[in-house]
C-alpha cells in the first residue's frame, strides 16, 4: 500500500477506522441498554470523517506551496472542528442543562480517533517532504 496516493491510503485508513469503530460504540450501547443511536452518534461519526477527509486532503494539497505553515493548518483545521461542535452538536448536546458521558463520547470518541489518524498521517507526510 505504499505506493497508492497518501489522501487515498489516509481516506481507505479512515473509513475502515471510523466503520469499524462505529459498529463497537453501537454495540457496546445496544449491550448497555442505551439507545444505540441517540445523541447524535451517526452525525458525529460523518461530521468528523468528513472534515478529517477534506483537513487532511487540503493540507495535503498544499504541502508544497504552505510548506512551512502546515502545523498552523493542522491546528487552524482543529479549531474548525470545535467551531462545528459548538455550532452543531452543543446546543442539543446542552439543551437539558447538562452534557453527560454518553453526550460526550459522541463526539469525542470519533473526535479523538480522527485528530490521531490526522497526526499520524501529517507527520508521515512531513517526514517525507524534508
Amino acid at each position: 500500500m505504499s505506493k497508492t496516493n497518501p489522501t487515498i491510503q489516509f481516506l481507505i485508513v479512515l473509513i475502515a477506522v471510523l466503520g469499524l469503530l462505529f459498529f463497537i460504540h453501537v454495540a457496546l450501547l445496544r449491550s448497555s441498554g442505551f439507545p444505540p443511536y441517540g445523541n447524535m452518534l451517526v452525525w458525529s461519526y460523518l461530521v468528523n470523517g468528513l472534515l478529517a477527509a477534506a483537513i487532511f486532503i487540503l493540507l495535503y494539497v498544499f504541502r508544497k506551496k504552505l510548506k512551512n505553515s502546515i502545523g498552523f493548518l493542522f491546528m487552524a483545521g482543529s479549531f474548525l472542528k470545535f467551531i462545528v461542535f459548538f455550532i452543531v452538536f452543543y446546543p442539543s448536546y446542552k439543551i437539558d442543562g447538562d452534557m453527560n458521558k454518553l453526550e460526550f463520547a459522541a463526539f469525542f470518541v470519533p473526535y479523538a480517533i480522527c485528530l490521531i489518524l490526522e497526526t499520524v498521517f501529517t507527520a508521515k507526510m512531513l517526514q517525507k517532504m524534508s
